[in-house]
């Protein structure tokens, strides 16, 4: 049986979850943008599969004792997909959009001065201090405008 796109990706992903999507996108044969539609989808699922599970799990409060209903039991499975936080590797505020930040500057070979300008915009309205980043990523882009200049 034939395989589609998105299935590659995901058998591919779910083999390899530390796979960077360009390298998913070299591996499966599929163009780079659907890599990132494709994940984005699937981060969409697990995080409306883990509000599912948090909401049978205000269930539980009202539970009389003994063995609880049938889908309580059902509770460890929605909550094994949730994602730990990772603010090493994986910070929240760079994965907005379902496009991690890295990954983007990577595909698009932006340098460190360019790279640094795409991480504080998207950064500036998830990690506290909008108009310091702003800031911060402007000071970049006049730092790349200036080195061109000479």
């Amino acid at each position: 049986m034939k395989q589609n796109k998105s299935d590659k990706v995901m058998k591919y992903v779910a083999k390899h979850p530390d796979a960077k999507p360009i390298a998913v996108a070299k591996a499966t044969g599929v163009d780079l943008a659907y890599v990132y539609v494709v994940k984005a989808k699937a981060k969409k699922k697990a995080q409306a599969e883990a509000e599912l599970g948090w909401k049978l799990s205000q269930g539980r409060s009202k539970m009389r004792m003994g063995r609880p209903p049938m889908r309580m039991q059902t509770i460890a499975t929605f909550t094994s997909n949730v994602s730990v936080k990772d603010n090493v590797n994986h910070p929240e505020h760079y994965k907005t959009g379902g496009i991690e930040t890295i990954d983007f500057i990577e595909a698009k070979s932006l340098g460190y001065h360019l790279g640094n300008v795409v991480k504080y915009v998207t950064r500036a309205d998830h990690k506290g201090n909008r108009l310091e980043d702003l800031k911060k990523a402007q000071w970049y882009l006049n730092r790349a405008v200036s080195n061109l200049e000479k």
